[in-house]
């Protein structure tokens, strides 16, 4: 997809009409649009796309769905809807009644394009700026930061899940990667314990039966590494991630006892959450706590102005593993590009 700028054209007077008979007193996106324009313009995204190939949908408006998409939490798919339903939204576009808009995909593929040109912050910041010319923001104001949960986008795994699945993922990939000498390694057993993921089977209740479990599943694990970091096997294998993941994992779960039997570890000897990982398919997932809540994911950081006497924004946004302190991060934020902020404002 390519994007050859165009020149932002008047909101068709249809849509005007009947937006404005249908809301009198107008909407939050009408009224957005009135006082603050289009706010984006596609010049601002030309970084993000190839000079050739089909011509794209305009950013602007993509940037401009994915802003009143988050003001509303919806789906991809509702806020295509919204595009194609809505007056409002039609008018804060500058599109037709008659527009069918587009497919829901197409949301994915635009924030998939702003996270692989570093430009998650783009449509934050070209706001700010917006707000600044308008003297709707002091570049010198109070500001407070606090925090709260992400989630990760993976399932809850205890100890025992947590080396099972990374067991079965690393079978997985080794099994696309080399499948020949994956096949010189494992016995029967090993169809019946990793064949599929291991949240899917039942576990046994019993502390000294999941201890054993544990246990067979940290040798199995123990005698792949061995053999993949042995004289013997190609040193790519040693290169994929997964392997790495496992070998890490087993290092968390996992000593050798005098006779170097491989021995589940108890909780009091694991390294510290900020290194424990979570899910094999998410390494930067975190368990964490914070005053009553408990989560595995991350945490963000929002700082918002806190004047007495004009409007409350957003001004920056800061993504961290969920084991990180609120205090160590204050400086990281102060540094960013709209003022500074003051922790505990208002």
């Amino acid at each position: 997809m390519s994007l050859k700028p165009q020149s932002l054209e008047p909101i068709p007077d249809e849509t005007v009409r009947v937006a404005k008979a249908a809301f009198p007193d107008g909407t939050i996106y009408m009224k957005m649009r009135d006082e603050l324009g289009t706010i984006y313009a596609d010049e601002q995204f030309i970084d993000l796309y190839p000079q050739l190939g089909q011509p794209a949908l305009a950013p602007w408006r993509l940037a401009m769905v994915t802003v009143m998409q988050f003001a509303e939490n919806l789906t991809d798919r509702q806020a295509a809807d919204a595009v194609r339903s809505r007056i409002d939204w039609k008018y804060a576009l500058g599109l037709e009644l008659t527009d069918a808009g587009f497919n829901f995909s197409v949301l994915c593929e635009f924030r998939l394009r702003l996270i692989e040109g570093s430009a998650q912050e783009l449509l934050l910041n070209r706001m700010l700026d917006l707000f600044v010319e308008r003297n709707l923001l002091a570049k010198r104001g109070r500001q407070r930061t606090d925090s709260t949960h992400v989630l990760g986008a993976v399932r809850n795994l205890n100890r025992l899940e947590i080396v099972g699945e990374t067991l079965h993922h690393a079978l997985n990939v080794l099994a696309d990667v080399d499948p020949v000498w994956l096949q010189s390694q494992i016995t029967d057993e090993w169809y019946l314990r990793y064949g599929k993921r291991f949240s899917d089977y039942r576990l046994p209740k019993q502390k000294q039966d999941r201890t054993q479990l544990a246990e067979t599943i940290g040798q199995d694990g123990h005698h792949l590494l061995s053999e993949i970091y042995g004289d013997c096997v190609s040193a790519h294998l040693r290169t994929i991630p997964a392997i790495e993941t496992l070998r890490q994992v087993w290092i968390q779960h996992y000593y050798y006892d005098e006779q170097g039997e491989c021995r589940w570890r108890d909780q009091k000897n694991f390294p510290p959450s900020s290194l424990m990982i979570a899910s094999p398919y998410d390494l930067e997932v975190r368990y964490s706590r914070k005053r009553s809540m408990e989560w595995r994911g991350y945490k963000v950081h929002l700082t918002e102005t806190c004047e007495t006497d004009s409007p409350h924004f957003i001004t920056n946004v800061h993504t961290t593993l969920a084991t990180s302190q609120d205090v160590t991060q204050v400086e990281t934020i102060r540094k960013k590009k709209h003022m500074k902020p003051i922790i505990g404002c208002g």
